[in-house]
């Protein structure tokens, strides 16, 4: 079955959703391990200066490409409109990279939100936050924002600068202009030039590993990135791929709770988990950051048999879990990650060896509600005994049931 994303009841207010306190806390460090030697590269790299209206067409054509590993869109309209008014009155912007993937196609490293801002902004139109990953997606498989999605309200909003007063009482002059509005400002808004490093990789010539640590090593200094945004970068992988068209099965969406993507993947980092623990759970050892690292290292070596078996277990899965009611997987009204995790990890283990699982809303309840995994599940919830004797406690229960 192919994972879509079509429209269905399930809420959209917000595009972040809501997890246990506990997993919450998790998220607040970021830590990333390096589990090879770095390897030597042979690069080349030269400056071009390209104008606005030069950028603008690169991305219009394709030829510039926002690549897999990126961070979806997540400026303010606020924080558009400055560097928009930076263009125009000619204040310098940061350098862009652009790593070259063949004659003509570029995929960019680092400079996503400078540069979709202006296409953006040419475009007048600016994406709603609620529709972002949608919008990605819709982007990413046509090459362009086709003109009755760009036009949609429910997708886009206009892109009027908004600025703020330059003095108490005295109005900025650029403040709700657009592109089209924009007067004697808008050749000179199209001259405007910004440094873009061109990166070509020579050495080694049997892989792009280079963009991969280039995006990292220049997008964790200042930026604060989610391990999951980091993670999804340093090991891209044809597993990550499938990953991410996953997340956005109707299915999936209507567990969590949202229909939108997280913007900063801790959806995708849920969906990870659930795979980790199911695979090697039984050589858990802390931190969750580092074991997720761990598996994501060796997934880059999943060949199509792996990641067909991986993710048909999934469908199954989510199908079976289409019977459950959702509330069953909420703990104080928050989706329970380790509760997620640890019934996924011990069905598919089961469904692996040939045991018969079926699920209920009654029999998730049971695992949630019972006493030795909540134990397990409140406190400490990423430590060695934790991990572990939660998936026992709903494997212990899933073969009960199945008997």
């Amino acid at each position: 079955m192919t994972p879509d994303c079509n429209g269905s009841a399930i809420e959209s207010e917000r595009t972040e959703v809501v997890f246990d306190d506990a997993v919450e806390e998790e998220w607040r460090d970021i830590e990333i391990e390096e589990t090879d030697q770095i390897e030597e590269y042979d690069l080349t790299s030269s400056p071009n200066d390209f104008n606005v209206s030069t950028i603008f067409s690169f991305i219009e054509s394709g030829a510039v490409k926002i690549p897999g590993f990126q961070r979806n869109y997540v400026w303010d309209i606020k924080r558009a409109s400055k560097l928009i008014e930076s263009l125009i009155i000619g204040l310098p912007v940061p350098q862009v990279f652009l790593y070259e993937e063949d004659r003509n196609r570029f995929l960019v490293v680092d400079g996503q939100q400078r540069l979709m801002t202006i296409y953006y902004f040419v475009k007048e139109r600016f994406p709603r936050k609620e529709r972002r990953s949608e919008i990605r997606k819709i982007f990413g498989d046509a090459g362009t924002i086709p003109d009755d999605i760009l036009h949609d309200d429910d997708y886009f909003e206009s892109f009027d600068l908004r600025l703020a007063e330059v003095r108490p009482g005295g109005p900025n002059r650029f403040n709700k202009l657009r592109y089209s509005t924009l007067g004697e400002y808008r050749m000179q808004f199209d001259l405007r030039t910004i440094r873009n490093i061109i990166v070509k990789q020579v050495r080694p010539s049997d892989d792009t590993s280079s963009i991969y640590e280039m995006f990292n090593r220049l997008n964790t200094g200042g930026v604060n990135l989610t391990p999951q945004e980091i993670r999804s970068s340093l090991y891209h992988s044809s597993f990550y791929d499938d990953l991410f068209k996953w997340n956005l099965d109707d299915r999936w969406r209507a567990l969590l709770g949202r229909r939108e993507p997280d913007l900063h993947m801790r959806d995708i980092e849920v969906l990870l988990r659930a795979f980790a623990v199911w695979r090697l759970g039984d050589e858990y050892t802390p931190s969750m950051v580092r074991f997720l690292n761990r598996f994501s290292h060796n997934a880059q070596r999943y060949g199509e048999s792996e990641r067909s078996a991986a993710f048909s277990n999934l469908d199954w899965f989510l199908s079976e879990a289409k019977n459950v009611e959702r509330n069953a997987w909420l703990r104080q009204k928050k989706f329970s990650v380790p509760l997620f995790e640890s019934i996924f990890a011990a069905a598919c283990r089961l469904r692996d060896e040939g045991f018969p699982v079926v699920f209920s809303t009654r029999l998730v309840m049971q695992i949630r509600d019972d006493s030795e995994f909540q134990a397990y599940a409140s406190e400490r919830t990423t430590h060695t005994e934790n991990v572990k004797g939660r998936l026992r406690v709903a494997r212990t229960i899933l073969e009960s049931a199945g008997k």
